[in-house]
């Protein structure tokens, strides 16, 4: 099926108009091969910016559906277009979880392999593409091919943002489990010194950690926060899970914006006030854990018609005053903000475009009508984050200028010569990857066997 369609990532900026195509991967490797237009996938439509659209281009989201959970194996085997909410819902019951899974829960696993997204436990299991065996991917001549860890091919897929080929199936491990419950201590923490320093503490105790962070909040309450870390319960019990309902409740807003200084500022008291100074030991179910906002559907609505940008970077181990900075930029900039959140990640993996590096990441949610105050905001941001030898996550992005993204990825070259081999004709592409000059203005003439 075909149709012309608006579409615009999560954070509901840029829409553009596409042909958007529901394929099955047989009929989408014929298609691609007859073909001299450009093409990108969709998965769930979760990355924030413009990484899943492609003005005037064919969207395709494939409709393949499968799910094969081989518990003597402790591996899952899907079609691209599952996503991470089924195959917990599979695999739970049968004494395993996804090895990483996002803040959403609602996001196709081939989503996963192109962001190569990480979690709360990044410090212990590193990102998605870590625990996945082998991707099946058509590439930009319409072959299908197998691609297997340690291959430049791979390498570069994982975190490659849909630009090397359609994946279209993946073999990845998940984790044991005896329960289907989470064992949770919370921390509010005053300042982000005591902050920072209570999450190294709890990094070799839990295999989850990740913090609320106040970016509005001044003084010695700079960067407050709340920590929650966890892991799974040990104590075996009914493995019983049922994917939780969504409220409609952001598809019936009126599109305004609901995100202002006063709003956000009454919102981060109460909900820093709310949380116990400690509590150890509380159980939590799956979702109220890992995907507490996939409760609310529709949520982006709140920001109205302008949407939101969700800024995302990671600061380098060493460069702890650096993060400092960036939170009291935030700070003193007035900007509204909510939903913010820093987490500790381990060791880089090395693959070209993946985002996590040893040390710190802040995540931050803003109103996309902020002007100029919001671009010199940024601006000032990112040459903090850059200098200190930092990145941002591709997956959020939808501003950043080409420059940025050359001095965060030092082997983004080395990736456009793999990404060129795997598309001769430069078939696959994206508005982020035109903006970023990530693909290029001519087809290359090269391919790969």
């Amino acid at each position: 099926m075909i149709q012309s369609e608006r579409l615009a990532g999560w954070g509901r900026t840029a829409p553009v108009r596409v042909h958007r195509r529901y394929e099955n991967t047989g009929s989408i490797s014929s298609a691609i091969g007859a073909s001299d237009e450009m093409w990108l996938a969709r998965g769930m439509g979760r990355a924030y910016g413009d990484a899943a659209v492609l003005a005037g281009g064919n969207v395709v989201s494939l409709s393949d559906d499968r799910l094969i959970i081989d518990e003597e194996a402790g591996s899952a085997v899907c079609s691209a277009d599952v996503t991470i909410d089924r195959v917990i819902a599979a695999a739970v019951p049968r004494g395993y979880f996804v090895p990483v899974t996002p803040g959403t829960r609602l996001v196709s696993v081939g989503g996963a392999v192109a962001a190569d997204i990480h979690g709360k436990n990044h410090h212990d299991d590193g990102t998605f593409g870590d625990h996945v065996r082998w991707i099946r991917l058509v590439d930009g001549c319409g072959v299908e091919h197998q691609l297997l860890p340690g291959s430049k091919e791979f390498e570069a897929t994982v975190g490659g943002m849909g630009l090397t080929g359609l994946i279209t199936e993946v073999c990845f491990s998940l984790i044991p489990i005896v329960s289907p419950r989470m064992i949770v201590d919370t921390h509010r923490v005053s300042d982000l010194v005591d902050l920072m320093a209570t999450m190294k503490e709890l990094d070799s105790q839990h295999r989850y950690a990740v913090a609320w962070i106040d970016v509005m909040s001044a003084g010695s309450g700079l960067g407050r926060g709340v920590l929650t870390a966890g892991d799974h319960s040990s104590e075996p019990e009914p493995l019983d899970y049922r994917s939780p309902r969504i409220l409609p409740v952001g598809r019936l807003l009126p599109p305004m914006n609901l995100v202002n200084r006063a709003s956000t500022s009454a919102f981060n008291e109460m909900w820093w006030r709310k949380a116990p100074r400690r509590r150890i030991g509380e159980a939590q179910s799956i979702p109220a854990f890992f995907h507490p906002l996939d409760g609310v559907g529709g949520w982006n609505r709140l920001y109205g018609r302008h949407g939101f940008v969700q800024h995302q970077i990671c600061v380098p181990d060493g460069a702890d005053e650096v993060l400092h900075q960036v939170v009291s930029t935030w700070s003193s900039s007035r900007i509204p903000s909510s939903l913010n959140v820093l987490k500790r990640f381990g060791p880089g993996n090395g693959r070209p475009l993946s985002f996590p590096l040893s040390g710190w990441t802040l995540t931050v949610d803003v109103p996309a009508n902020g002007g100029s105050a919001l671009r010199s905001t940024l601006r000032a941001i990112d040459d903090l984050v850059l200098d200190a030898g930092g990145r941002h996550y591709l997956a959020k992005d939808s501003y950043l200028r080409s420059a940025a993204v050359e001095r965060g990825y030092p082997a983004l070259g080395a990736w456009r010569e793999v990404r060129n081999e795997m598309d001769p004709h430069g078939r696959w592409c994206s508005e982020l990857g035109k903006r970023l000059g990530l693909v290029p203005r001519q087809p290359a003439m090269a391919g790969f066997a």
